[in-house]
C-alpha cells in the first residue's frame, strides 16, 4: 500500500508545476504608461455636448463671476481619492488667491460637484442654482481639479484666445473628424484674456498632441521651445494667477501669510532683538559654508543674501534672535517652511518661538515650538515646523553657540509662512543629477524612501523609478506601498481610506509661485488585486513580498499604487525641482474616512430647466447621441449638423435638409392639388345650385 502511495506521489507530482520564488512586489499602474491629459480621460465619453454646453457659455459680465466665498456639494457619487483631491485643490487656491470655498448651506447658486462621465465644466457662474462639474474617473489630479474649476470661474482654454494665431499653430488636418470645435477661437467679445501676455505654461493650455488622428502633433507653438511645456497639469501657472486674482480683484491670498528671500536690505521687516548677545548677519557668503544663499545659488550678480548666526566666536550659551513682523492669524494653525545651512557644530541649536500678544499680555509672551540641531552639512536643508497660533504674533529665530569648535554657524533663507498644514514626511534625495545619468531605466533604477508612519501608525514607503519603467522610460514613476511595521498587530486591515500624497517640490523661494507636481492614492480596503482574491491594501506580510534595507533588517512590503508617467524629465528640468543636485519628496498620508459621506442631510435644490444634466449609467442612444438625465429619467440628445440631424426617442431616424426640401415640395403639391379639387368641386356644385334655382323660378312664372 505504501508502495502504491509512493507512486501516486510521484506520478501526480510529475503534474505539478516547480517550487516557485516569492514574487516582486506588484505594481498598479494608474495611468498606464500614458501622461493622460483631460482630453485623453474624456475621449470616447460623449464630450460632443459638454463642448456644446461650454461653447454657449461665456464669461460676459460680472454677472458670470462667483462670490469670492463659493458654496459647494461634494456629490457621494465621488470616488474617494477625488474628495480628499478636491479639498487639496482648495487649499491651493486659498494659498494663492482671495477665492474661498465653503459647504453649501442653502445659498441660491453653488456647485455640485460629482462623478459623472469625464472631467468638465460650465464656464462662469451660470445663475442656476445648481451648477454641475464633473471629476469623473481618472481626473483626481490636482491640475485637472484646478483646471475644471478654473473653467466654472469663468476662463477658456488658453489657446482658445482671440491672439493664439501669433504664439500657436492648429494644424487642422491632423486633428480628429469631429473635434475640430474644441480649436476655436473666441473675439474680443466674447472673453478677456486681461491684458496679460499669452501663456504657454498655463494649466488652461492643451498639450500638443490634443485630439491628434495619427502621431504628429495638433498644437504647434511658434517658439519651438515650448512644445513640449504646453499642457501642463501641475499647478497654477504665474499668469494664470495673475488673471484669476486680477478678474477676482485679489489683493491678497487668502492663507498666505509671509515670505522672505532676504534679498532686500530691509531683511523682509525682521527685527534684531536687544536681549540677546550677538546678531544676526546678512551675507552673500560665509567661508566655512555656505559659498552662496539657496535662492539663486550664486548664479544672479549682486545679489543672493541669507541670515547668518557667527558661531565660530563668542561663548557657549550665547544667542542671536531674529524676529518677524506681527503677524495676524485667520486659522488657527500655520507651517513655517525655511532652509537651514549648518557649517558650525553639532552642538549650535536653532530654536523657533512664537510670541503671541494678547489683551491680557500686550507686550507678548514668548512660547518655544521646535529645537532644530544636527551635525554639520555642506548643503542646505530643508525645515517644516507646525504653529498653532490664534492671536497675533511674531515668528522668533533663536540661534544658540553649543560647545566645542565652530568655524561657521547657523544660515536660514527661503522663508515662507502660511495657514495650511505642514507635510507629515520630507525625503531628501542628493545627487539626483547623477543618479539621472547612470540609472537604467527599470527595475534596476528604483530608488526606495526610508520607511514613515502614518498618523494612524501605518508604515510605508515610496518607490522612485528615476529613469522611468522600460516600458516607459524618460520619466519619473512614483508609487506608494503599505510595509510591515511596528504598530501591524493593533490596525485596521484592510487598510481603510488613507490618503498618500506624494508631493515633488519646486524649490521657489516663494511658495505662491511654485508649480510642484503631486499624486495621491488612497487605500480602498475593499479593492482587490487584479491577479487574486487578495485585498491590495491588506497587511503587506499577507500580500506583499520580502524586501531588505540598507542596514539588513529584512521586512515585507505590499503592492505599489502609483503612475509610471509621474513627471517627463523635460518638466523635470523646466523649473526648480533639482537644486543644489537635490530633490525633495513631501509626504502625508492621513484619514479620509470623514468624506465618506459628503452629501448635504437637505436635498439641494435642482433648477431642472437649465441645469447642466448628468449622464445615464447606460447609453440607449443611436448614432452617437448622448444620453442625459432630466427629471431623473433618460433622454436622448441627438446629434446634428449643418444639413442633417438626427431625430426619435432613441435618435434612430434621420433628417436632412435635402428630405425636408422633398417633403416640403411634396407638401406644397398635394396642398395646391387638394385645394384645386376643393375649388373645382365648389364651383360645380354653385353652377348646379344656380341653374336649379333659375329653372324654378322659370317654372313659377309660367304658372303665374
Amino acid at each position: 500500500a505504501s508502495c502504491i502511495s509512493l507512486c501516486a506521489f510521484l506520478i501526480i507530482s510529475l503534474f505539478l508545476p516547480p517550487p516557485q520564488p516569492a514574487p516582486e512586489t506588484t505594481e498598479i499602474d494608474l495611468d498606464r504608461g500614458i501622461d493622460q491629459d483631460i482630453f485623453n480621460i474624456n475621449e470616447g465619453l460623449h464630450t460632443d455636448f459638454l463642448s456644446w454646453m461650454q461653447e454657449r457659455n461665456s464669461i460676459i459680465g460680472d454677472n458670470y463671476r462667483w462670490p469670492h466665498v463659493i458654496p459647494y456639494v461634494l456629490e457621494d457619487s465621488l470616488e474617494m481619492n477625488a474628495k480628499g483631491l478636491i479639498l487639496k485643490a482648495f487649499e491651493q487656491y486659498r494659498l494663492k488667491t482671495c477665492i474661498d470655498f465653503k459647504p453649501w448651506e442653502g445659498e441660491k447658486n453653488y456647485i455640485s460637484v460629482f462623478k459623472g462621465s469625464g472631467c468638465w465644466s460650465s464656464v462662469g457662474n451660470m445663475q442656476m442654482g445648481l451648477q454641475q462639474l464633473s471629476i469623473g474617473a481618472n481626473c483626481d489630479r490636482i491640475g485637472t481639479i484646478q483646471h475644471e474649476f478654473l473653467h466654472a470661474l469663468g476662463f477658456w482654454h488658453e489657446q482658445s484666445r482671440s491672439d493664439r494665431d501669433d504664439y500657436v499653430t492648429i494644424v487642422w488636418d491632423r486633428i480628429q473628424s469631429g473635434k475640430e470645435h474644441n480649436f476655436n477661437k473666441y473675439d474680443d467679445k466674447r472673453s478677456d484674456f486681461l491684458n496679460v501676455p499669452y501663456d504657454y505654461n498655463s494649466v488652461m493650455h492643451y498639450s500638443k498632441t490634443a485630439f491628434r488622428n495619427g502621431t504628429e502633433p495638433t498644437i504647434l507653438t511658434n517658439i519651438p521651445d515650448f512644445m513640449d511645456v504646453i499642457g501642463q497639469r501641475m499647478d497654477f501657472s504665474e499668469y494664470d494667477l495673475q488673471k484669476l486674482n486680477q478678474l477676482y480683484n485679489c489683493t491678497s491670498s487668502l492663507s498666505f501669510m509671509d515670505t522672505c528671500s532676504f534679498e532686500l536690505e530691509n531683511i523682509c521687516g525682521m527685527i534684531q532683538s536687544s536681549d540677546d548677545n550677538s546678531d544676526w548677519q546678512r551675507l552673500s557668503q560665509v567661508p566655512a559654508g555656505p559659498n552662496t544663499d539657496h535662492t539663486n545659488l550664486g548664479e544672479c550678480k549682486d545679489s543672493g543674501y541669507f541670515m547668518h548666526f557667527n558661531t565660530s566666536a563668542g561663548r557657549q550659551g550665547s544667542t542671536a534672535v531674529l524676529e518677524s513682523r506681527i503677524l495676524y492669524p485667520k486659522r488657527g494653525f500655520q507651517c513655517l517652511q525655511f532652509y537651514l545651512y549648518n557649517s558650525g557644530n553639532e552642538g549650535d541649536q536653532l530654536k523657533v518661538w512664537v510670541r503671541e500678544y494678547t489683551p491680557a499680555n500686550p507686550n507678548g509672551t514668548l512660547r518655544f515650538i521646535e529645537e532644530i540641531k544636527g551635525s554639520p552639512e555642506t548643503y542646505w536643508q530643508l525645515h517644516h515646523v507646525s504653529l498653532n497660533v490664534t492671536s497675533k504674533f511674531r515668528v522668533v529665530f533663536q540661534g544658540v553657540r553649543g560647545s566645542g569648535l565652530s568655524n561657521g554657524g547657523l544660515s536660514i533663507d527661503d522663508i515662507n509662512l502660511s495657514e495650511t498644514q505642514c507635510p507629515h514626511h520630507v525625503w531628501h534625495i542628493r545627487n539626483f543629477t547623477h543618479l539621472l545619468n547612470t540609472s537604467p531605466a527599470g527595475r534596476d533604477g528604483i530608488i526606495y524612501s526610508p520607511p514613515f508612519y502614518s498618523s494612524k501608525g501605518y508604515a510605508f514607503q515610496v518607490t522612485l523609478y528615476v529613469n522611468g519603467t522600460t516600458d516607459n522610460p524618460f520619466n519619473l514613476g512614483i508609487y506608494l506601498s503599505l510595509i510591515s511595521g511596528a504598530n501591524d498587530d493593533h490596525l485596521q486591515w484592510p487598510c481603510p481610506w488613507q490618503q498618500g500624497t506624494m508631493i515633488l517640490l519646486d524649490q521657489h523661494p516663494d511658495i505662491r509661485q511654485r508649480m510642484s507636481n503631486q499624486r495621491s492614492v488612497t487605500t480602498d480596503p475593499l479593492k482587490l488585486s487584479e491577479s487574486s482574491s487578495d485585498y491590495t491594501w491588506d497587511r503587506p506580510d499577507k500580500v506583499g513580498s520580502e524586501a531588505t534595507f540598507p542596514n539588513g533588517t529584512k521586512y515585507m512590503r505590499g503592492p505599489g499604487v502609483g503612475t509610471s508617467a509621474f513627471l517627463t524629465h523635460e518638466r523635470l528640468r523646466s523649473r526648480n525641482f533639482i537644486k543644489e543636485d537635490g530633490v525633495y519628496v513631501l509626504l502625508t498620508m492621513e484619514d479620509i474616512s470623514h468624506l465618506l459621506s459628503t452629501e448635504p442631510s437637505v436635498p439641494p435644490t435642482v433648477v431642472t430647466t437649465t441645469k447642466a444634466p448628468a449622464f445615464c449609467p447606460d447609453n440607449p442612444c443611436k448614432n452617437d447621441g448622448v444620453c442625459v438625465m432630466v427629471n431623473k429619467a433618460p433622454v436622448c440628445r441627438c446629434p446634428a449638423g449643418d444639413n442633417w440631424w438626427y431625430m426619435g426617442e432613441k435618435c434612430e431616424r434621420k433628417g436632412s435638409t435635402q428630405e425636408n426640401t422633398v417633403i416640403a415640395v411634396s407638401s406644397t403639391v398635394t396642398v395646391f392639388v387638394v385645394m384645386l379639387i376643393v375649388t373645382i368641386t365648389t364651383a360645380v356644385c354653385l353652377k348646379k345650385k344656380y341653374k336649379h334655382r333659375r329653372e324654378n323660378k322659370d317654372s313659377l312664372a309660367l304658372e303665374e
